[in-house]
């Protein structure tokens, strides 16, 4: 199946009446066909089974700008060939907080460049690339089973340096990164509660929404005895 036969079928998919719901979700993007996330999914997958080069395919869907196009790209293409360059041209493609997730999640994280691009757009100033480095680091803290835990604690300075950015998907981005990180081990729980407590006392308006959420969960009793069972386990496999 050829790029323009797939864009031809996401037309044929799409229903006008479902494009409310990315509104309604502050999904905002050029052009849409709006077609759930359950159809794109499955799409996708039959696509990963006939597509001969999915990574040049993917490519070309990117290209579109079309929002189920560009998930469509990041769902089917090889995290192997992925490059610095690609990645770099599609950040500054982003325009909306679910393609950031999306890609971010099903492509970027498993690429071997993840923990420099999650520190590197951070540092961003525009505000989808910048949540697209938190967004990396919610992930790799999810995905990346095999991380030491000093791997990922190095983003904790980073999240504590950005917390004064009261922009809407950036400050949501931070909280979720610092979150998943201290959901990760016991130790680092106690690092990401200790980075909270920090940036508490920046005393900015974003500062303490994120502080008071991530230390709400983070030593919820609930969080507390799933780390306390998840420790004990690895000490029965050692």
């Amino acid at each position: 199946m050829t790029p323009t036969e797939i864009i031809e079928e996401l037309r044929a998919l799409g229903d006008p009446t479902k494009l409310a719901v990315l509104e309604r979700f502050g999904i905002r993007t050029t052009t849409a066909f709006g077609i759930s996330t359950p159809e794109l999914k499955t799409f996708a997958k039959e696509l990963r089974k006939i597509v001969a080069d999915r990574h040049f395919t993917a490519q070309q869907l990117w290209e579109t700008g079309i929002y189920e196009a560009r998930a469509l790209a990041f769902l089917i293409d090889d995290p192997k060939r992925v490059t610095p360059d690609q990645m770099e041209a599609w950040v500054a493609d982003l325009d909306n907080w679910a393609t950031v997730d999306g890609v971010c999640s099903n492509l970027f994280c498993r690429t071997p460049y993840a923990y420099s691009k999650a520190i590197e757009w951070a540092e961003r100033e525009t505000e989808f690339e910048k949540r697209a480095g938190f967004s990396l680091m919610a992930y790799l803290a999810v995905h990346d089973k095999k991380a030491p835990d000093e791997k990922l604690a190095a983003f904790l300075p980073i999240i504590e340096k950005h917390a004064y950015d009261g922009r809407n998907f950036v400050r949501k981005a931070v909280n979720w990164a610092l979150r998943q990180i201290g959901k990760r081990s016991v130790f680092l729980n106690k690092l990401a509660i200790a980075a909270a407590e920090d940036i508490r006392l920046q005393d900015s308006v974003s500062a303490r929404w994120i502080a008071s959420d991530a230390s709400r969960e983070l030593a919820s009793p609930v969080v507390q005895e799933r780390l306390k069972k998840k420790a004990a386990r690895s000490t029965l496999r050692e």
